[in-house]
């Protein structure tokens, strides 16, 4: 397989990546063939993979335009992935060109492209870590530069947490984020659930995951809310992606098969 001048030398373009594999959903081109292969077994599987990638997609970006309306100018992007059309960035500094953007993935692929995308626009940048290790993510030089977390920061943390396993404590790793940022911060979160999945379904969705880095760790509505501590849920709370405050003209019926919840939650202040 020829490696495309956009790869950085040091990645493992045989084992196929869970940020590539998302970005082939998206109908992104910053993917192999071995991403191509796992994402065509995952849809065979769950042949609606690429809904649910794009359902997931749009509640992002109407998360990121309340946080707008509700006077966010900081974000804080975990597990941000490969930049396609709808970044944070765009929609957040198109109605408020002063907010300032730090995107945080663990892929080089993400890191690389974000870097070539975001050169030249100094309210945003790009940082390789992992949302495991919070600490260093807070410390980071380029974190610290760029957001002043004396003041409210909007923390995304969007189609990551189903590849944090219960053993690395994802509620602990959400409280080290809460307790560093100001009062009156954001939390929005997003993961794959399984409520609705059969389990043949399920298993062979599993299986599929753990051919990459990151297995699969579905999680309940009941389990999401809980990480959700310290932080007050907005209206409608957690839900099927889709049905949090849909646009007029989306359609919001069967909203299970997103295979998406979320929701968004302010901390105290």
């Amino acid at each position: 397989m020829g490696r495309p001048n956009w790869a950085p030398d040091d990645i493992d373009i045989e084992r196929p990546s869970v940020a590539r594999m998302y970005d082939y959903y998206l109908g992104g081109s910053h993917n192999f063939a071995v991403d191509r292969a796992a994402a065509q077994a995952m849809v065979t599987a769950v042949p609606e993979a690429p809904l649910m990638a794009q359902a997931n997609r749009a509640f992002l970006r109407r998360a990121v335009q309340f946080l707008v309306d509700a006077g966010v100018r900081q974000f804080l992007d975990i597990g941000s992935g490969i930049p396609t059309v709808g970044n944070v960035h765009e929609i957040a500094q198109r109605h408020a060109p002063d907010s300032r953007v730090v995107y945080v993935d663990i892929d080089p692929v993400a890191v690389a492209h974000s870097q070539e995308i975001l050169a030249g626009n100094d309210r945003t940048t790009v940082v390789q870590e992992d949302l495991r290790h919070p600490e260093r993510i807070l410390g980071h030089p380029e974190v610290r530069r760029l957001l002043d977390l004396d003041r409210p920061v909007a923390v995304l943390v969007v189609a990551v947490l189903h590849f944090v396993a219960a053993d690395d404590r994802p509620g602990e790793l959400l409280r080290t984020l809460r307790d560093a940022v100001a009062p009156g911060s954001w939390l929005v979160l997003s993961q794959a659930s399984a409520d609705g999945r059969d389990d043949d379904e399920r298993a062979e969705a599993e299986a599929i995951y753990r051919r990459t880095d990151n297995p699969l760790w579905l999680r309940s509505r009941a389990e999401l809310t809980a990480l959700f501590d310290g932080f007050e849920l907005v209206e409608p709370g957690v839900v099927w992606v889709p049905q949090w405050r849909p646009e007029f003209s989306e359609n919001t019926e069967d909203a299970e098969q997103s295979g998406f919840i979320g929701g968004v939650g302010r901390s105290g202040g």
